[in-house]
């Protein structure tokens, strides 16, 4: 069956976009080597953080709030609470630009904002501990999205809009023209008119075999959970927070559903290649030792390690994403290299995709995340 577009990749970016297609009408093909949601990629972990006043920079404050206005569509239309709404605090000193371009970004577009220095942080949140030099800004509207339960809303939304999900596919292919693309994979051969790639630490080495070839590097990347007290870290009274420390800069979520606090580093990571069995969390002592250090110098009163795990991160050189149509082929769009800070965006990185293949453009501003970047330097 031939199909008006095919999206190789339905994890974060392609889960949501085939949601979008298959709402607008289009006969829409997912491929995927796994099940989503699943463990080999960037998107498990239960929760990611989702900020409005953003450090990276004011250009992601407006894709932030859409795809916010998204999540809270995914819920009216699911059924499912995918938002919690914890409110986010940001640590770090009051002249580095992580808090300068947080409050830079908050002041532009008018967020709430609100300033805490250290005694009105430990006032208010008791169980981290702030330094003199350093300041907190918090804002109330932001919070927690639940990741896997959204992947799997938007693939059961997406089938019933009539989305054809194919999983234990490995795409080794693209064949391209004008008129259609072929998706190969190692037991068929898929055409559709249009092609979204989403395929995380994968999308390299797809498009390198069409003739792109893009700095992306694949991480190796560990988060672990520590039992805590939940009078303190619940998600009712604590907040997801992303603390800049002398030592790298580091992300927690309070304890939700009695989890215990998750605590990760955003920094740093390992070089690897996705092929390769990543290896467990445990397996190297900093895995533990590094997220331990962070905790007993910043988290009061925070009880032992009860488990931890690893995802990927697939970094640009910038750290910003890409997101355009391939510049020779005009019937494929990539979505990749979301630096470990995509997830937040991916309900409306999948409209933006959607209306890129239904129309030629999209209404969302995507201009800083284009492939052109990569041929200046």
């Amino acid at each position: 069956m031939h199909n008006d577009v095919i999206i190789i990749g339905a994890g974060s970016m392609g889960m949501a976009a085939g949601y979008f297609l298959a709402k607008s009408g289009k006969r829409t093909l997912l491929l995927d080597a796994e099940n989503p949601p699943h463990q080999r990629g960037s998107h498990h972990g239960e929760t990611r953080m989702i900020r409005h006043a953003y450090a990276e920079g004011e250009q992601y404050v407006p894709f932030v709030r859409r795809a916010q206005s998204l999540w809270y569509e995914l819920e009216r239309e699911s059924g499912k609470e995918i938002f919690l709404k914890t409110g986010v605090l940001s640590v770090g000193k009051e002249t580095g630009s992580f808090i300068q371009e947080t409050m830079k970004s908050a002041e532009h577009y008018e967020l709430p904002l609100q300033m805490l220095n250290p005694r009105d942080l430990h006032n208010r949140f008791p169980g981290i501990y702030v330094p003199n030099e350093s300041i907190g800004c918090f804002e109330s509207e932001s919070g927690v999205l639940k990741c896997e339960d959204s992947i799997t809303a938007y693939k059961a939304l997406a089938e019933h809009y009539g989305a054809t999900l194919l999983t234990g596919c490995k795409v080794n292919g693209i064949t391209l023209n004008d008129q259609e693309a072929q998706v190969h994979t190692v037991d068929e051969t898929y055409t559709a008119h249009s092609v979204i790639l989403s395929a995380g630490a994968w999308s390299g080495s797809l498009l390198d075999r069409i003739g792109l070839k893009l700095p992306l590097t694949p991480l190796r990347k560990t988060f672990a959970w520590f039992h805590a007290d939940e009078r303190i870290y619940g998600n009712d009274t604590f907040p997801a927070f992303a603390y800049e420390t002398p030592n790298g800069l580091y992300y927690g979520f309070p304890s939700i559903e009695g989890a215990g606090l998750k605590v990760g580093r955003h920094d740093g990571g390992i070089p690897i290649h996705p092929d390769e069995q990543m290896a467990p969390f445990g397996t190297f002592a900093e895995d533990e030792a590094d997220l331990r250090t962070f905790v007993h110098r910043h988290i009061l009163n925070v009880g032992n390690l009860a488990y931890g795990k690893t995802c990927m991160y697939t970094m640009t050189p910038d750290d910003r994403f890409i997101i355009d149509r391939h510049p020779h082929y005009k019937n494929l769009y990539v979505a990749a290299g979301f630096s470990g800070h995509g997830f937040k965006f991916s309900s409306a990185v999948g409209q933006a995709l959607s209306q890129l293949v239904c129309s030629g453009e999209t209404e969302i501003d995507i201009s800083a995340f284009s492939l052109n970047r990569f041929e200046r330097e």
